[in-house]
């Protein structure tokens, strides 16, 4: 991008503005006359300088920078970025918080998004993640009423522990990412001490047609640090954009964050008779089963020139995919294939794809869509039909993965069909792997919240959960609350 360039002030039209200081108005002191368009055209413009801010990850900061592949991984997927050894790929790396709303702060206890952009040679890839390697809920379905309980109650305008506390209750899938949120990685210390994962399981294939089943980690490279309750109120009230103004500050000075990127890998036949559903979101894969193999590293080195621009109208799917890589049958992933693009239509708008960040790289998009807000007849004259005899673009007649063959019949079910599907085992796993001094500020961080829950009902079946997690969990967590409640 370049910088304006110098000359006199014009209108959105290119007609010089000869006052910018005062209205045009029916002589001195009159009122202002319609006739000044200078005027009228910058108050409208004003109006709607802004679009919907997402309605989660609304509080973010962005970057640009280069994933470089330093392992062969063409045996496990034909994705041409991932295909060669040295190779680098151009990224665009989003981190945000979930709840809070556009004006928020940075450092609050909310986990981070962690949303990528690869601008390949076959179209962009996108990968959607947290920097928590599991989430509240295993089904898209809970998604919009889960998210109703974390933003303002629509009486009081704020956000109440009763709901929270009431949905996480009656929701025991959430006990193992609810741990982690209060833990001592719930408030990072910045953008560039987290870990990132793409928390969903994915697909690879490769040339051969074998499919496995993957796990992304960016482990940080600058190390986790992270905030106490204490110490964020703090930063929260004296630098509320505290985040981004180190992500900015750093890559300004040359001090370039990178993460380190690994993958677990699960050949497609284990997933039917693993231990448990390894297409749950609330559950990680552990490392003695699937090893985490290095394959790159990824560093931020250019900030961008323009937030709105570039870090508000950009936008992630995980739906774009690239040949080589594809989804898999976890049901929060599915339900996402569909939101995130159908978000991003409503608020960036159907052309969101023409704007700068968001173009792929390699080639221009081929596509028969055509129109809409914003569409810059990009297409000339083109035909806009497919199939046509006039040679436009046409379907390859290869997916970009491969299928997977299903069974059974149609209907809602939640029925465990793996010897762990429980929601438990792996939040007292997370628990008991903690320090002491660690399990006392946890412990601290849930009661805290937990004590200003109204309804001794709700408080008892939060903590209920935890103790189903581990005994040891749930007694301190109950003896705490009690503590504060009296």
């Amino acid at each position: 991008m370049t910088l304006q360039e110098p000359g006199p002030l014009t209108t959105e039209a290119g007609a010089p503005v000869a006052d910018n200081q005062n209205s045009e108005t029916a002589g001195a002191g009159g009122p202002v006359l319609v006739q000044d368009q200078s005027l009228l055209e910058k108050l409208a413009h004003f109006n709607r300088e802004r679009i919907p801010e997402r309605v989660v990850h609304a509080r973010g900061a962005g970057a640009y920078g280069t994933f470089t592949l330093t392992a062969d991984v063409s045996r496990w997927t034909r994705a041409r970025f991932l295909s060669e050894v040295g190779k680098r790929t151009e990224t665009f790396l989003r981190f945000s918080t979930v709840a809070g709303n556009l004006g928020s702060a940075d450092a609050v206890r909310d986990p981070r998004g962690f949303a990528l952009k690869f601008y390949t040679e076959d179209g962009n890839y996108d990968l959607v993640g947290n920097n928590t390697p599991v989430f509240f809920i295993k089904d898209a379905v809970k998604f919009p009423d889960f998210i109703h309980t974390q933003k303002r109650d629509p009486y009081t305008g704020s956000q109440e522990a009763d709901n929270v506390w009431d949905f996480w209750g009656l929701s025991p899938e959430s006990t193992h990412q609810v741990t982690w949120l209060f833990g001592d990685r719930g408030i990072p210390a910045s953008y560039r001490h987290l870990n990132g994962y793409g928390s969903h399981t994915y697909q690879w294939n490769n040339e051969a047609g074998e499919v496995f089943w993957v796990k992304y980690h960016f482990k940080t490279d600058q190390g986790i640090r992270n905030l106490t309750t204490e110490e964020a109120l703090q930063v929260s009230g004296m630098d509320p954009d505290s985040h981004q103004r180190d992500l900015r500050e750093a890559i300004e000075r040359g001090d370039f964050p990178s993460w380190t990127v690994q993958v677990q890998i699960m050949p497609a036949a284990d997933a039917a008779a693993y231990r448990f559903n390894p297409f749950d979101l609330t559950k990680v894969w552990p490392h003695a089963d699937y090893p985490p193999v290095e394959i790159g590293t990824l560093e931020l080195n250019r900030n961008p020139e323009n937030i709105f621009a570039e870090v508000e109208q950009s936008i992630f799917s995980p739906a774009h995919f690239v040949p080589g890589i594809g989804p898999s049958p976890d049901k929060m992933l599915q339900g996402r294939l569909f939101a995130y693009g159908d978000a991003h239509r409503y608020r960036v708008g159907v052309n969101g794809d023409h704007l700068p960040v968001n173009r792929p790289h390699a080639a221009e998009a081929r596509t028969y869509g055509r129109d809409g807000a914003l569409y810059d007849g990009r297409h000339g004259r083109a035909r806009n039909y497919e199939p046509n005899s006039f040679g436009g673009p046409a379907e390859t007649g290869r997916p970009l993965w491969q299928p997977l063959p299903v069974t059974g019949a149609t209907g809602a079910s939640q029925a465990p069909v793996h010897a762990e599907d429980d929601d438990f085992t792996q939040a007292g796993d997370l628990y008991r792997m903690l320090s002491e001094q660690e399990k006392a500020r946890l412990i601290a961080n849930l009661a805290g919240f937990i004590a200003k829950v109204s309804r001794t009902a709700i408080a008892e079946r939060a903590v209920a959960n935890f103790r189903r997690a581990d005994p040891d969990y749930g007694k301190r967590l109950e003896a705490a609350v009690q503590a504060l409640r009296g």
